[in-house]
């Protein structure tokens, strides 16, 4: 087998569970832009280009909306800051990729960034083709949900109010999964902490980049001992 096939091989296991979830959640987000009065071409097209399921989600609201422009891009900025974190941590990932970095950056989101970053290669493998393998199949199953799920919202006659709370689960469950897979658990514990505080010090509307930046500096401040206690 050539190394790609190879790649893919061993990359597809890992997004099963992604695809499951993605599915679920594009055809949600797919049934609430077609409830809100959008051709399923919408959530298709915002899905392949954005490519962040909680600002499109957050998007809906914008297109019915005011037009404002500066709002948005703050808007914007808050709710995708973690992925300047992300970013950071996976620049050594990332090295040596050649052209397909571009693709993996991108394609970066919580569930590709997880698995990239904690799933131990196969030395076989080659590392640059089994992330853009992860990256790509994520990025698939989120487009077709999202399509699929704007074609059936046009079909579904009962109430769909609360769907948007399904990003919230997911982000949950990732938690919970990342919980489980760990046995050190200080990270999460900071980033819980931080999180708490400053949303008791900024409020529910401005948390976000305060607590980033908290999570950072805490994180890097015992990144050593981390490291020690990994080893």
């Amino acid at each position: 087998m050539n190394t790609k096939t190879v790649a893919f091989k061993a990359a597809l296991p890992h997004t099963i569970p992604i695809c499951a979830g993605f599915t679920f959640l594009g055809l949600a987000y797919g049934i609430y832009m077609s409830k809100m009065g959008f051709s399923f071409i919408y959530p298709f097209l915002m899905a392949v280009t954005i490519f962040a399921g909680s600002m499109e989600f957050i998007t809906a609201n914008l297109l019915v909306g005011a037009f404002d422009p500066i709002n948005a891009f703050i808007l914007a900025l808050m709710v995708n800051a973690r992925h300047l974190f992300y970013g950071l941590s996976m620049l050594e990932k990332y090295h040596g990729t050649g052209r397909k970095r571009f693709f993996l950056i991108f394609g970066m989101c919580d569930e590709s960034f997880s698995i990239n970053c904690t799933t131990p290669i196969p030395k076989n493998v080659d590392k640059g083709w089994f992330m853009f393998f992860v990256t790509l199949m994520n990025y698939l199953y989120w487009a077709v949900g999202a399509a699929l799920g704007g074609i059936l919202g046009n079909f579904i006659t009962f109430s769909t109010e609360g769907i948007d709370f399904v990003m919230t689960a997911l982000f949950v469950v990732i938690f919970l999964t990342q919980w489980d897979s760990q046995k050190n658990h200080t990270p999460a514990l900071i980033g819980l902490g931080a999180s708490v505080l400053a949303l008791l010090l900024f409020k529910g509307d401005n948390f976000i980049i305060p607590s980033m930046i908290l999570i950072l500096i805490s994180l890097t401040s015992i990144r050593k001992k981390l490291e020690k206690e990994e080893k």
